[in-house]
């Protein structure tokens, strides 16, 4: 009984698992940075555009720039209010995306076949919305105002806002794995 209850949790968590929006991040140091070279940070000005962000996504500007200060200090850093040593330039972009399939004879047979002037064409039918987002990035060395480090994080977007503030968690947390100590 226990083996059938194992085995049936097992699947159900690789399931919900299979649900989960893959997270795509990709990065880039400067040659020779290291975040240890550093002693504090501060933001630049968020810039966001893109036909799908509105003003109910700046608390998820607040939580993105939450998570980010979280992973800087928890590698030592400490935020700073002015004349900081190292600056965060964030870039947020959110498009609505339209998801769609291509009718056609093989999948998709006409249901009637008319005997004069009938024709079938093939269509693309809205199947489903769906809003992706990606975060930029960069590090800025304030007294060269050179960038010594650049990171993106790509998503499809959670359409709850507690699963989405999660979403946001877990990108910020694997972009920042990948900084150089």
């Amino acid at each position: 009984m226990k083996a059938i209850f194992f085995k049936n949790a097992w699947g159900l968590l690789l399931v919900l698992a299979a649900c989960a929006p893959a997270i795509h991040v990709a990065t880039e140091p400067a040659a020779g940075f290291q975040l240890s070279n550093y002693g504090t940070f501060a933001f630049y000005e968020v810039d966001a555009s893109g036909d799908g962000l509105g003003p109910e996504y700046q608390p998820q500007l607040d939580d993105l720039q939450r998570e980010i200060t979280k992973q800087l200090e928890s590698r030592g850093l400490t935020r700073a209010a002015s004349d900081p040593d190292l600056l965060v330039n964030l870039g947020v972009v959110v498009n609505e995306e339209v998801q769609t399939r291509e009718t056609n004879l093989r999948s998709d047979p006409p249901n009637y076949i008319g005997q004069r002037r009938y024709t079938w064409r093939s269509k693309e039918v809205e199947v489903g919305r769906y809003k992706e987002g990606t975060v930029s990035v960069h590090l800025v060395d304030s007294d060269r105002n050179e960038l010594v480090w650049q990171g993106t994080a790509e998503a499809i977007l959670r359409s709850k806002p507690a699963k989405l503030q999660e979403q946001i968690a877990s990108a910020m947390e694997k972009l920042f794995s990948q900084v150089p100590q």
